[in-house]
Protein backbone atom coordinates (compact mmCIF):
# COMPACT_ATOMS: atom_id res chain seq x y z
CA UNK A 1 0.00 0.00 0.00
CA UNK A 2 1.67 3.29 -0.93
CA UNK A 3 2.41 6.12 1.11
CA UNK A 4 -0.45 8.60 0.00
CA UNK A 5 -2.98 5.48 0.17
CA UNK A 6 -2.07 5.14 3.97
CA UNK A 7 -2.47 8.63 4.85
CA UNK A 8 -5.20 9.90 3.22
CA UNK A 9 -7.50 10.38 6.32
CA UNK A 10 -4.66 11.23 8.98
CA UNK A 11 -4.82 14.35 10.63
CA UNK A 12 -2.47 17.48 10.24
CA UNK A 13 -2.76 18.42 14.71
CA UNK A 14 -4.13 15.22 16.85
CA UNK A 15 -3.49 17.21 19.78
CA UNK A 16 -6.31 20.03 18.50
CA UNK A 17 -8.73 17.30 17.25
CA UNK A 18 -11.94 16.89 18.73
CA UNK A 19 -12.29 13.97 21.19
CA UNK A 20 -14.52 12.18 18.58
CA UNK A 21 -12.14 12.65 15.99
CA UNK A 22 -8.83 11.21 17.95
CA UNK A 23 -11.14 7.86 18.97
CA UNK A 24 -12.31 7.56 15.57
CA UNK A 25 -11.95 3.31 15.67
CA UNK A 26 -8.70 1.82 13.02
CA UNK A 27 -10.07 -1.31 12.46
CA UNK A 28 -13.20 -3.07 12.80
CA UNK A 29 -12.48 -4.87 16.12
CA UNK A 30 -12.49 -1.13 17.44
CA UNK A 31 -15.88 -0.31 15.81
CA UNK A 32 -18.56 -0.04 18.09
CA UNK A 33 -22.35 -0.92 16.85
CA UNK A 34 -23.93 -1.95 13.96
CA UNK A 35 -23.39 -5.80 14.73
CA UNK A 36 -26.25 -6.25 12.11
CA UNK A 37 -23.94 -5.46 9.92
CA UNK A 38 -20.01 -5.80 10.72
CA UNK A 39 -20.56 -8.74 13.28
CA UNK A 40 -18.09 -11.50 12.73
CA UNK A 41 -19.89 -13.34 9.99
CA UNK A 42 -22.06 -11.00 8.72
CA UNK A 43 -22.26 -9.57 4.63
CA UNK A 44 -20.56 -6.41 5.03
CA UNK A 45 -17.80 -7.19 7.31
CA UNK A 46 -17.13 -10.25 5.07
CA UNK A 47 -17.13 -8.31 1.87
CA UNK A 48 -14.34 -5.55 3.51
CA UNK A 49 -12.20 -8.55 4.81
CA UNK A 50 -12.09 -9.98 1.52
CA UNK A 51 -11.44 -6.61 -0.29
CA UNK A 52 -14.53 -7.38 -2.45
CA UNK A 53 -16.81 -4.26 -1.73
CA UNK A 54 -19.45 -3.64 -4.04
CA UNK A 55 -21.22 -0.05 -4.68
CA UNK A 56 -23.03 0.48 -2.05
CA UNK A 57 -25.10 3.47 0.22
CA UNK A 58 -24.57 3.71 3.80
CA UNK A 59 -27.88 5.37 5.11
CA UNK A 60 -27.99 6.46 8.66
CA UNK A 61 -28.62 9.12 11.15
CA UNK A 62 -25.15 11.49 11.99
CA UNK A 63 -22.87 9.46 14.41
CA UNK A 64 -23.62 6.18 14.08
CA UNK A 65 -19.95 5.90 11.77
CA UNK A 66 -20.37 6.17 8.20
CA UNK A 67 -17.25 8.30 7.42
CA UNK A 68 -15.65 6.17 9.65
CA UNK A 69 -16.78 2.86 8.19
CA UNK A 70 -15.50 4.46 4.59
CA UNK A 71 -11.88 5.19 6.35
CA UNK A 72 -11.55 1.68 7.53
CA UNK A 73 -12.09 -0.21 4.12
CA UNK A 74 -9.90 2.92 2.83
CA UNK A 75 -6.90 1.15 4.80
CA UNK A 76 -8.47 -2.10 3.99
CA UNK A 77 -8.47 -2.61 0.36
CA UNK A 78 -6.51 -2.51 -2.53
CA UNK A 79 -7.90 -0.50 -4.44
CA UNK A 80 -7.50 3.22 -5.47
CA UNK A 81 -9.20 5.11 -2.46
CA UNK A 82 -10.67 8.41 -3.62
CA UNK A 83 -13.05 10.61 -1.23
CA UNK A 84 -15.50 13.36 -2.21
CA UNK A 85 -17.84 16.10 -0.13
CA UNK A 86 -21.02 16.50 -2.17
CA UNK A 87 -20.23 20.15 -0.26
CA UNK A 88 -17.10 20.78 -2.21
CA UNK A 89 -17.14 19.26 -5.00
CA UNK A 90 -18.79 20.23 -8.65
CA UNK A 91 -18.99 18.41 -12.28
CA UNK A 92 -15.54 19.23 -13.22
CA UNK A 93 -13.51 17.54 -9.89
CA UNK A 94 -15.94 14.55 -10.79
CA UNK A 95 -15.08 14.03 -14.19
CA UNK A 96 -11.48 14.07 -13.51
CA UNK A 97 -11.29 12.02 -11.18
CA UNK A 98 -13.60 10.04 -13.34
CA UNK A 99 -10.46 9.75 -15.98
CA UNK A 100 -8.29 8.76 -13.84
CA UNK A 101 -10.43 5.69 -12.59
CA UNK A 102 -11.05 5.09 -16.19
CA UNK A 103 -7.38 5.48 -17.13
CA UNK A 104 -6.64 2.73 -13.90
CA UNK A 105 -9.25 0.12 -14.97
CA UNK A 106 -7.01 -0.23 -18.00
CA UNK A 107 -3.97 -1.23 -16.04
CA UNK A 108 -6.18 -3.40 -13.90
CA UNK A 109 -6.83 -1.14 -10.98
CA UNK A 110 -9.80 -0.50 -8.97
CA UNK A 111 -11.23 2.60 -8.39
CA UNK A 112 -13.08 3.07 -4.47
CA UNK A 113 -15.05 6.21 -4.65
CA UNK A 114 -16.39 7.42 -1.14
CA UNK A 115 -18.75 10.03 -1.18
CA UNK A 116 -19.82 12.10 2.19
CA UNK A 117 -23.51 14.02 2.24
CA UNK A 118 -24.04 12.05 -1.52
CA UNK A 119 -28.02 13.70 -0.77
CA UNK A 120 -26.91 16.45 -1.48
CA UNK A 121 -25.45 16.03 -4.91
CA UNK A 122 -28.28 17.59 -7.69
CA UNK A 123 -29.45 15.34 -10.45
CA UNK A 124 -27.00 16.35 -12.54
CA UNK A 125 -23.63 15.20 -9.96
CA UNK A 126 -25.41 11.92 -9.83
CA UNK A 127 -25.81 11.14 -13.50
CA UNK A 128 -22.36 12.26 -13.94
CA UNK A 129 -21.35 8.65 -11.79
CA UNK A 130 -23.97 6.27 -13.47
CA UNK A 131 -21.64 5.70 -16.37
CA UNK A 132 -18.72 4.67 -14.35
CA UNK A 133 -20.56 2.48 -11.93
CA UNK A 134 -22.38 1.03 -15.01
CA UNK A 135 -18.99 0.10 -16.52
CA UNK A 136 -17.25 -0.59 -13.91
CA UNK A 137 -14.51 1.82 -13.49
CA UNK A 138 -15.68 2.82 -10.21
CA UNK A 139 -16.78 1.25 -6.82
CA UNK A 140 -18.99 3.93 -5.38
CA UNK A 141 -19.84 4.65 -1.33
CA UNK A 142 -22.29 7.47 -0.51
CA UNK A 143 -23.01 8.05 2.81
CA UNK A 144 -26.64 9.55 3.40
CA UNK A 145 -28.63 10.66 6.68
CA UNK A 146 -31.86 10.95 4.04
CA UNK A 147 -33.87 8.29 3.04
CA UNK A 148 -32.26 7.39 -0.33
CA UNK A 149 -35.43 6.22 -2.01
CA UNK A 150 -35.95 10.10 -1.65
CA UNK A 151 -32.58 12.15 -2.42
CA UNK A 152 -30.95 9.01 -5.04
CA UNK A 153 -31.55 8.73 -8.75
CA UNK A 154 -33.60 5.12 -9.27
CA UNK A 155 -30.82 3.82 -11.73
CA UNK A 156 -27.94 4.96 -9.38
CA UNK A 157 -30.18 3.20 -6.54
CA UNK A 158 -30.44 0.23 -8.58
CA UNK A 159 -26.60 -0.45 -8.54
CA UNK A 160 -25.87 0.06 -5.25
CA UNK A 161 -26.78 -2.34 -2.35
CA UNK A 162 -28.24 -0.09 0.84
CA UNK A 163 -27.16 -0.68 4.23
CA UNK A 164 -29.08 1.07 7.02
CA UNK A 165 -26.67 2.00 9.90
CA UNK A 166 -28.77 2.43 13.03
CA UNK A 167 -28.21 4.79 15.97
CA UNK A 168 -25.90 3.07 18.83
CA UNK A 169 -27.62 1.93 21.66
CA UNK A 170 -27.29 2.84 25.15
CA UNK A 171 -24.99 0.01 26.05
CA UNK A 172 -22.80 0.70 23.07
CA UNK A 173 -22.51 4.35 24.11
CA UNK A 174 -21.35 3.68 27.46
CA UNK A 175 -18.80 1.35 26.00
CA UNK A 176 -17.71 4.55 23.80
CA UNK A 177 -17.65 7.02 26.51
CA UNK A 178 -15.34 4.13 28.95
CA UNK A 179 -13.37 3.70 26.08
CA UNK A 180 -12.21 7.14 25.92
CA UNK A 181 -12.06 7.65 29.45
CA UNK A 182 -9.31 4.75 30.11
CA UNK A 183 -7.49 5.00 26.65
CA UNK A 184 -3.74 7.02 27.37
CA UNK A 185 -2.81 7.18 23.88
CA UNK A 186 -6.15 9.16 21.94
CA UNK A 187 -8.54 9.47 25.04
CA UNK A 188 -8.51 10.69 28.36
CA UNK A 189 -6.86 8.31 30.37
CA UNK A 190 -4.03 10.48 31.09
CA UNK A 191 -6.03 12.65 33.36
CA UNK A 192 -7.54 11.49 36.75
CA UNK A 193 -11.12 12.12 35.73
CA UNK A 194 -13.66 10.76 38.56
CA UNK A 195 -17.25 10.11 36.79
CA UNK A 196 -19.90 7.55 37.47
CA UNK A 197 -21.85 5.10 35.84
CA UNK A 198 -25.24 7.38 36.15
CA UNK A 199 -23.30 9.88 34.50
CA UNK A 200 -22.17 8.06 31.48
CA UNK A 201 -25.44 6.73 30.86
CA UNK A 202 -27.21 10.46 31.11
CA UNK A 203 -24.47 11.46 28.34
CA UNK A 204 -25.41 8.32 26.56
CA UNK A 205 -29.14 9.35 26.29
CA UNK A 206 -28.54 12.54 25.99
CA UNK A 207 -26.38 12.19 22.78
CA UNK A 208 -29.66 10.01 21.18
CA UNK A 209 -27.05 7.39 19.50
CA UNK A 210 -25.14 9.90 18.16
CA UNK A 211 -21.25 8.88 19.05
CA UNK A 212 -19.71 12.03 18.26
CA UNK A 213 -22.42 14.36 20.14
CA UNK A 214 -22.12 11.79 23.56
CA UNK A 215 -17.65 11.98 23.09
CA UNK A 216 -17.86 15.63 22.58
CA UNK A 217 -20.15 16.14 25.63
CA UNK A 218 -17.74 14.23 27.51
CA UNK A 219 -14.79 16.00 26.51
CA UNK A 220 -16.50 19.24 27.40
CA UNK A 221 -17.65 18.03 30.30
CA UNK A 222 -14.13 17.61 31.54
CA UNK A 223 -12.85 20.84 30.24
CA UNK A 224 -15.71 21.78 32.42
CA UNK A 225 -14.57 20.35 35.29
CA UNK A 226 -12.27 22.04 38.26
CA UNK A 227 -9.72 19.72 40.34
CA UNK A 228 -10.77 18.85 43.47
CA UNK A 229 -8.11 19.21 46.40
CA UNK A 230 -6.71 15.48 44.71
CA UNK A 231 -6.14 17.25 41.58
CA UNK A 232 -8.92 14.92 40.38
CA UNK A 233 -11.42 16.04 37.86
CA UNK A 234 -14.74 15.25 38.82
CA UNK A 235 -18.22 15.73 36.63
CA UNK A 236 -21.07 16.20 38.86
CA UNK A 237 -24.51 16.55 37.49
CA UNK A 238 -24.22 20.72 37.75
CA UNK A 239 -20.85 20.32 35.43
CA UNK A 240 -23.06 18.30 32.63
CA UNK A 241 -25.80 19.93 32.80
CA UNK A 242 -23.49 22.94 31.75
CA UNK A 243 -22.07 20.72 29.20
CA UNK A 244 -25.11 19.04 27.56
CA UNK A 245 -26.87 22.60 27.89
CA UNK A 246 -29.51 22.91 25.17
CA UNK A 247 -30.23 19.45 23.54
CA UNK A 248 -30.21 19.69 19.19
CA UNK A 249 -32.70 17.38 18.31
CA UNK A 250 -32.33 15.38 15.38
CA UNK A 251 -34.62 17.24 12.44
CA UNK A 252 -34.76 18.60 8.86
CA UNK A 253 -37.77 20.30 7.65
CA UNK A 254 -37.50 19.28 4.23
CA UNK A 255 -35.99 15.88 4.71
CA UNK A 256 -37.27 12.28 5.85
CA UNK A 257 -37.42 13.06 9.19
CA UNK A 258 -40.00 16.49 9.41
CA UNK A 259 -42.58 13.73 7.23
CA UNK A 260 -41.99 11.32 9.75
CA UNK A 261 -42.73 13.40 12.81
CA UNK A 262 -45.54 15.32 11.23
CA UNK A 263 -47.25 11.58 10.58
CA UNK A 264 -46.75 10.12 13.83
CA UNK A 265 -47.91 13.25 15.23
CA UNK A 266 -51.33 13.28 12.86
CA UNK A 267 -51.69 9.08 13.27
CA UNK A 268 -51.30 9.63 17.20
CA UNK A 269 -54.46 12.20 17.10
CA UNK A 270 -56.32 9.94 14.46
CA UNK A 271 -56.07 7.18 17.02
CA UNK A 272 -57.07 9.61 20.33
CA UNK A 273 -53.70 8.95 21.93
CA UNK A 274 -53.34 12.64 23.50
CA UNK A 275 -50.36 12.15 25.50
CA UNK A 276 -48.24 10.81 21.92
CA UNK A 277 -49.93 13.19 20.56
CA UNK A 278 -48.30 15.93 22.94
CA UNK A 279 -45.18 14.60 22.84
CA UNK A 280 -44.68 14.31 18.91
CA UNK A 281 -46.15 17.55 19.24
CA UNK A 282 -42.86 19.49 21.44
CA UNK A 283 -40.94 16.91 19.14
CA UNK A 284 -41.46 19.25 16.19
CA UNK A 285 -41.69 22.08 18.23
CA UNK A 286 -38.22 21.76 19.97
CA UNK A 287 -36.54 20.59 16.97
CA UNK A 288 -37.77 24.03 15.03
CA UNK A 289 -40.82 23.23 12.81
CA UNK A 290 -42.49 25.89 11.83
CA UNK A 291 -45.75 26.29 14.42
CA UNK A 292 -47.59 27.88 11.90
CA UNK A 293 -47.27 24.34 9.44
CA UNK A 294 -48.20 22.60 12.48
CA UNK A 295 -51.38 24.41 13.27
CA UNK A 296 -52.20 24.30 9.73
CA UNK A 297 -51.84 20.42 9.73
CA UNK A 298 -54.44 20.39 12.55
CA UNK A 299 -57.12 22.60 11.03
CA UNK A 300 -56.59 19.80 8.26
CA UNK A 301 -57.00 17.11 10.76
CA UNK A 302 -59.77 18.59 12.43
CA UNK A 303 -62.13 18.32 8.99
CA UNK A 304 -60.46 14.80 8.11
CA UNK A 305 -60.50 13.03 11.05
CA UNK A 306 -62.92 14.83 12.75
CA UNK A 307 -65.59 16.53 11.12
CA UNK A 308 -69.58 16.88 12.29
CA UNK A 309 -68.58 14.26 15.01
CA UNK A 310 -67.37 17.31 16.93
CA UNK A 311 -68.10 20.18 14.58
CA UNK A 312 -66.08 22.54 17.34
CA UNK A 313 -62.71 20.91 16.09
CA UNK A 314 -62.39 22.87 13.54
CA UNK A 315 -63.19 25.75 15.54
CA UNK A 316 -60.10 25.27 18.34
CA UNK A 317 -57.99 24.13 15.64
CA UNK A 318 -58.45 27.70 13.32
CA UNK A 319 -58.30 29.35 16.97
CA UNK A 320 -54.72 27.54 18.02
CA UNK A 321 -53.99 28.81 14.63
CA UNK A 322 -55.03 32.68 15.08
CA UNK A 323 -53.10 32.36 18.82
CA UNK A 324 -50.08 30.68 17.15
CA UNK A 325 -49.75 33.76 15.07
CA UNK A 326 -50.78 35.90 17.12
CA UNK A 327 -48.16 35.19 20.08
CA UNK A 328 -45.33 33.09 18.04
CA UNK A 329 -43.08 30.98 20.14
CA UNK A 330 -42.44 29.65 22.42
CA UNK A 331 -45.32 30.67 24.16
CA UNK A 332 -47.59 28.95 21.26
CA UNK A 333 -46.61 25.87 22.52
CA UNK A 334 -49.05 25.08 25.25
CA UNK A 335 -51.61 26.92 22.45
CA UNK A 336 -51.34 24.15 20.22
CA UNK A 337 -50.91 21.22 22.64
CA UNK A 338 -54.23 22.20 23.81
CA UNK A 339 -55.47 22.51 20.51
CA UNK A 340 -53.59 18.84 20.09
CA UNK A 341 -55.63 17.01 23.43
CA UNK A 342 -58.94 18.65 22.08
CA UNK A 343 -58.63 16.97 18.70
CA UNK A 344 -56.79 13.59 19.95
CA UNK A 345 -59.90 13.47 22.77
CA UNK A 346 -62.75 14.35 20.51
CA UNK A 347 -65.31 11.64 18.50
CA UNK A 348 -63.62 10.65 15.34
CA UNK A 349 -65.67 10.31 11.91
CA UNK A 350 -64.14 10.51 8.29
CA UNK A 351 -67.07 10.69 6.65
CA UNK A 352 -66.19 14.62 5.52
CA UNK A 353 -63.06 13.44 3.99
CA UNK A 354 -64.34 9.92 2.42
CA UNK A 355 -67.35 11.91 0.77
CA UNK A 356 -65.78 14.92 -0.61
CA UNK A 357 -63.40 12.23 -2.33
CA UNK A 358 -65.75 10.16 -4.03
CA UNK A 359 -66.97 13.58 -5.41
CA UNK A 360 -63.81 14.40 -6.70
CA UNK A 361 -63.46 11.14 -8.19
CA UNK A 362 -66.93 11.65 -10.39
CA UNK A 363 -65.84 15.55 -10.48
CA UNK A 364 -62.44 14.25 -12.43
CA UNK A 365 -63.54 10.85 -13.95
CA UNK A 366 -67.00 11.02 -15.54
CA UNK A 367 -68.63 13.05 -18.30
CA UNK A 368 -69.18 16.81 -17.09
CA UNK A 369 -72.97 17.12 -17.37
CA UNK A 370 -74.07 20.66 -17.44
CA UNK A 371 -76.06 22.04 -15.18
CA UNK A 372 -79.44 20.91 -15.06
CA UNK A 373 -81.60 23.84 -15.68
CA UNK A 374 -83.86 24.41 -13.41
CA UNK A 375 -80.77 24.86 -11.28
CA UNK A 376 -79.56 27.84 -13.71
CA UNK A 377 -80.40 31.40 -12.79
CA UNK A 378 -82.33 32.82 -15.66
CA UNK A 379 -81.23 37.03 -15.04
CA UNK A 380 -81.85 37.49 -18.68
CA UNK A 381 -84.96 36.99 -20.89
CA UNK A 382 -83.20 35.03 -23.83
CA UNK A 383 -82.15 32.24 -20.87
CA UNK A 384 -85.89 32.06 -19.03
CA UNK A 385 -86.89 31.26 -22.99
CA UNK A 386 -84.44 28.36 -23.30
CA UNK A 387 -85.77 26.97 -20.25
CA UNK A 388 -83.20 28.15 -17.26
CA UNK A 389 -84.51 28.00 -13.87
CA UNK A 390 -88.09 26.26 -14.86
CA UNK A 391 -89.13 23.57 -12.81
CA UNK A 392 -87.09 24.73 -10.10
CA UNK A 393 -88.74 24.86 -6.55
CA UNK A 394 -87.98 27.33 -3.80
CA UNK A 395 -87.43 25.70 -0.52
CA UNK A 396 -88.89 27.77 1.93
CA UNK A 397 -92.56 27.18 -0.10
CA UNK A 398 -92.59 23.74 1.71
CA UNK A 399 -93.09 23.26 5.18
CA UNK A 400 -90.53 21.37 6.13
CA UNK A 401 -88.34 23.64 3.94
CA UNK A 402 -87.29 20.61 1.92
CA UNK A 403 -88.42 20.09 -2.11
CA UNK A 404 -88.90 17.14 -4.06
CA UNK A 405 -86.44 17.90 -6.28
CA UNK A 406 -82.94 16.81 -7.98
CA UNK A 407 -79.79 18.88 -7.63
CA UNK A 408 -77.25 16.26 -9.15
CA UNK A 409 -76.83 16.05 -12.70
CA UNK A 410 -78.34 13.43 -14.67
CA UNK A 411 -75.46 10.90 -14.49
CA UNK A 412 -74.84 11.48 -11.37
CA UNK A 413 -78.83 11.06 -9.75
CA UNK A 414 -79.18 8.93 -6.62
CA UNK A 415 -75.35 9.49 -5.66
CA UNK A 416 -74.96 9.56 -2.21
CA UNK A 417 -71.38 11.31 -0.56
CA UNK A 418 -72.06 12.29 2.84
CA UNK A 419 -72.56 8.99 4.74
CA UNK A 420 -72.64 10.12 8.48
CA UNK A 421 -71.72 7.68 11.00
CA UNK A 422 -72.75 7.10 14.56
CA UNK A 423 -69.52 9.11 16.49
CA UNK A 424 -70.47 11.90 18.66
CA UNK A 425 -72.51 14.86 17.32
CA UNK A 426 -72.67 13.03 13.88
CA UNK A 427 -75.66 10.88 15.05
CA UNK A 428 -77.64 14.01 14.73
CA UNK A 429 -76.49 14.87 11.64
CA UNK A 430 -77.39 11.48 10.56
CA UNK A 431 -80.95 11.59 12.30
CA UNK A 432 -81.74 14.87 9.59
CA UNK A 433 -80.43 13.40 6.63
CA UNK A 434 -82.37 10.57 7.11
CA UNK A 435 -84.97 12.61 7.69
CA UNK A 436 -84.74 14.91 4.50
CA UNK A 437 -84.28 11.41 2.37
CA UNK A 438 -87.86 10.56 4.05
CA UNK A 439 -89.32 14.11 3.38
CA UNK A 440 -87.93 13.63 -0.27
CA UNK A 441 -89.47 10.02 -0.94
CA UNK A 442 -92.69 10.78 0.08
CA UNK A 443 -93.36 14.09 -2.09
CA UNK A 444 -92.05 12.94 -4.82
CA UNK A 445 -94.33 11.03 -7.43
CA UNK A 446 -94.57 6.87 -7.15
CA UNK A 447 -93.07 6.33 -10.85
CA UNK A 448 -89.67 7.38 -9.29
CA UNK A 449 -89.31 5.03 -6.79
Amino acid sequence: MDFEQTTLFQNESKTSSPLADKMRPANLDEFVGQEHLLGKGKILRRLIEMDRVTSMILWGPPGVGKTTLAKIIATMTMAKFETFSAVLSGIKEIREVMKQAEERRRYGQRTLLFIDEIHRFNKAQQDAFLPYVEKGDIILIGATTENPSFELNSALLSRSKVFVMKPLGLEDMVKLLKRALTNTEKGLGSLNIKVNEDILCKIANYADGDARIALNTLETAVLGCTPDKDGALVITNDVLEQAMQKKSLLYDKTGEEHFNLISAFHKSLRNSDSDAAVYWLARMLESGEDPLYVARRMVRFASEDIGLAEPKALQQAVAAYHATRFIGMPECGVNLAQAAVYLALAPKSNAIYVGYNQAKKDAECTVAQGVPLHLRNASTKLMKDIGYNKGYKYAHDFEDKVADMDCLPDNLKGRSYYNPTNQGKEVHFKEIKENIEKLKRKRRPNDEF
